[in-house]
């Protein structure tokens, strides 16, 4: 299959709908019908105001936080098209892929 690969950039303490961002992204993800999606945290990073972000032992709200899915165009569009409803404002990186699975009858 041809799609794309949607990676959405955030940090912990970003809120939508009362829940954290990344898990609002995840349950969006599956209440459209995307086959799977990814949330990784991490350790360090920056984003476009140029501040350091990193995990602390006493806070954890400013925590680097990553949403990545494999998915086809219309999927694509879907998301979107919610994201522009709820009025979200979040950075993305959506590069065109080749996806699928290995093995016989798609089992690995």
């Amino acid at each position: 299959m041809t799609g794309y690969q949607l990676t959405f950039f955030t940090q912990q303490n970003r809120r939508h709908c009362g829940m954290p961002l990344g898990q609002w992204l995840l349950e969006v993800a599956h209440d459209i019908g995307i086959r799977g999606a990814t949330l990784m945290t991490a350790a360090e990073g920056f984003g476009h105001d140029r501040k350091i972000r990193s995990v602390s032992f006493f806070e954890l709200t400013e925590q680097p936080v990553e949403v990545t899915m494999a998915v086809s165009g219309e999927e694509a569009d879907r998301l979107f098209d919610r994201l522009r409803t709820e009025k979200v404002k979040i950075f993305y990186v959506k590069t065109p892929i080749e996806f699928g699975m290995t093995g016989e009858d798609g089992d690995v």
